[in-house]
């Protein structure tokens, strides 16, 4: 396993539309497919849930779009890891 630590995070507060589960601590997470690891603040794992329950869920919304669009912007690099 590969561990890829934040060189660069744009610390944003949870969005007001997000009404998913909002954690008080972050976290390491793996991409499951490339095995590399990187840490996430807890508002960047709330939302980086929250896209993957829509992904077990098939349920691509406008939520999903938003929620992508904010961890895109808020963690590029946790993004080019986990998400791309």
């Amino acid at each position: 396993m590969i561990d890829l630590r934040k060189n660069k995070t744009n610390e944003q507060p949870l969005p007001k539309w997000f009404d998913g589960t909002v954690y008080n601590e972050g976290s390491m997470v793996m991409n499951p497919f490339s095995g590399c690891s990187i840490g996430l603040t807890a508002e960047e794992l709330s939302i980086y849930d929250y896209i993957m329950g829509c992904v077990m869920l098939d349920k691509y919304d406008a939520t999903f779009n938003k929620a992508m669009n904010w961890f895109r912007r808020a963690n590029p690099d946790a993004y080019m890891v986990l998400l791309d």
